[in-house]
């Protein structure tokens, strides 16, 4: 009990050692200083929870930030009391007063970082395009795939080392490359940060939003955005929007992949302080390709084709272009057909039907009534068995097992005795090793206490 007092004193003391130097940043928020709360929200069937995906990221840094988890309607009591406020993938629609809500939490300075899905929209069953296009940003309903296996196999599996679009975002994470015509002066280096982007969407960015990081060049599609930044400065207070195309980015499975960590506490970053400053070259001309649509050729290919000489014009009648007499059926050609017979000396009779003749080759089978003869079994190899102990009681078989063992065989002693006392069959096949046998025995003990609490 003292030492469990004592590590709560030290938790408290150490966050309120953060809440106090975060004071500074997070000031003017809606008017709390102490404000290092990361909400997650739950409410909108999220793909991924703090429980479901994101441990290692509350892990990571619950030195610096406090994570919890929203499971009622947003609400703006709710987001009050948050720094930032985590959409990761919800997979139903908001309602149009949701939708106020989380528009007055930005214009009063609050922070959003929306995690999306390949597929966008359509894929996850939500309407946040009609939110995130009023701050210049639109999820894409595409998948972004990578055209070179490199160190990742899986073609949804996407390495980017050349996705960087801001040198502000590399000046950020700690690579800076410097050069240029003045001394200290910046330059944009792509390949400054690597990331692993996994079943992640493209965006569509305008002002008033700006990209940061592309798909790369050996991405499909080539240089589009997959992670936007926008700010709503139409109030005193600046509140900011982050999305990024792939939520599964961030998950237990890929955090620790490449700097997808390093990108992260820049998200976080951006989002709380006033520390990052988007290079305002980049953002206004930022170094990403048009979107453009692939043909469905296998689709083109079963429609109506013209053939045209170069001689030929284009006539103004455009359905004089369409030739129909390919696929006519009529009877303008019987006429024909019938001249044909006097033309070819061909006598003009009704067909008539040849009774076709099936001959057998073979003679016909017959079915099989003879018996069938099973083999008998084999009879138990009894030699290959100690029938003394298979036969002798447990007691007996423990004993015996008992004095072969010695201290140093006890994970081989619990497991025997598991299996004499047949709690290994009542266990899985993955969960049949010393620590569960034990588990399993001890809470058998504490469930016959508490029924004969007399004894």
């Amino acid at each position: 009990m003292l030492r469990a007092t004592l590590d709560d004193y030290f938790l408290v003391s150490f966050q309120l050692n953060i809440c106090t130097e975060m004071a500074p940043i997070t000031e003017g928020m809606g008017g709390n200083p102490c404000r290092n709360l990361v909400l997650f929200d739950t409410s909108k069937n999220e793909q991924f929870t703090l429980n479901r995906g994101f441990k290692m990221l509350s892990r990571k840094l619950r030195s610096q930030w406090r994570f919890q988890s929203n499971k009622e309607e947003i609400s703006e009591k709710k987001l009050s009391e948050a720094c930032i406020f985590v959409l990761a993938a919800p997979r139903e629609k908001f309602t149009q007063e949701e939708f106020n809500v989380i528009k007055r939490y930005i214009t009063s300075g609050g922070s959003i970082l929306v995690l999306l899905h390949e597929g966008g929209e359509e894929r996850l069953q939500n309407n946040l395009n009609f939110l995130l296009e009023e701050f210049g940003i639109m999820v894409n309903g595409d998948s972004v795939v990578r055209t070179s296996y490199h160190k990742y196999y899986h073609p949804k599996e996407v390495l980017v080392q050349n996705g960087v679009v801001n040198r502000a975002i590399s000046l950020a994470a700690g690579k800076l490359m410097v050069g240029g015509s003045g001394e200290g002066d910046t330059i944009n280096n792509a390949q400054a940060l690597s990331f692993l982007y996994p079943f992640g969407a493209t965006l569509n960015v305008i002002r008033p939003a700006v990209p940061i990081l592309s798909s790369g060049s050996v991405s499909f599609p080539l240089n589009r955005p997959v992670c936007a930044l926008s700010f709503e400065s139409k109030s005193s207070q600046q509140g900011k929007l982050a999305v990024m195309g792939s939520v599964q980015m961030f998950t237990d499975s890929y955090i620790e992949k490449e700097e997808n960590m390093k990108i992260l506490e820049m998200l976080f970053k951006f989002l709380t302080t006033n520390d990052i400053k988007l290079n305002q070259i980049d953002a206004d001309d930022p170094d990403i390709s048009d979107y453009n649509m692939l043909p469905r050729i296998e689709i083109i290919s079963r429609g109506l084709k013209t053939c045209l000489q170069e001689t030929d014009d284009i006539p103004i009648d455009i359905t004089k272009l369409f030739d129909n007499s390919l696929y006519m059926l009529d009877t303008s050609l019987v006429p024909t057909a019938i001249r044909a017979y006097n033309e070819l000396h061909v006598k003009h009779d009704t067909v008539a039907l040849v009774t076709p003749q099936f001959e057998t080759p073979l003679n016909a089978l017959q079915p099989a009534l003879y018996p069938l003869f099973l083999k008998e079994l084999p009879l138990p190899s009894l030699d290959l068995f100690d029938l003394e102990e298979e036969f002798s009681s447990e007691k007996a078989r423990l004993a015996k097992l008992t004095n072969k063992c010695s201290d140093s065989d006890l994970n081989y002693y619990v497991r025997e005795c598991g299996d004499i006392l047949g709690v290994t069959s009542k266990l899985p096949l993955d969960m049949r090793d010393t620590k569960y046998i034990l588990e399993y025995i001890f809470l058998r003990v504490v469930e016959f206490k508490k029924l004969n609490q007399e004894m």
